[in-house]
């Protein structure tokens, strides 16, 4: 639930970023929780001599291109760019790991 609430913050806060509905938000961050536990490992092995390279930031890329590749495919979830999606895949990250430390 609190992907579902990061999603709708990010879309309130970043330019580039629309979630249609409290419906889509819960389709979105259900995606991204499926493509976060089965593509995500294998990018980020795919990616680990890059990662390595960058001292770990280029995960930051990783995430933002599954964030950005779900609002393609999402109905009435859009991502207009690289930018945006970096920066609402950050505040995603950031509010699911702090609602994580407070259960």
């Amino acid at each position: 639930m609190s992907v579902v609430l990061a999603l709708l913050l990010a879309a309130n806060l970043v330019n580039g970023i629309q979630v249609e509905s409290l419906y889509t938000a819960l389709i979105v961050a259900i995606v991204l929780g499926v493509l976060n536990i089965l593509v995500r490992p294998v990018l980020v092995l795919l990616t680990l001599p890059v990662t390595v390279l960058t001292l770990g930031l280029f995960i930051l890329v990783v995430n933002a291109s599954l964030f950005w590749f779900v609002g393609t495919f999402v109905k009435g979830f859009t991502v207009e760019g690289f930018t945006p999606a970096l920066i609402g895949s950050l505040i995603v990250s950031l509010i699911s790991w702090f609602a994580h430390k407070l259960t």
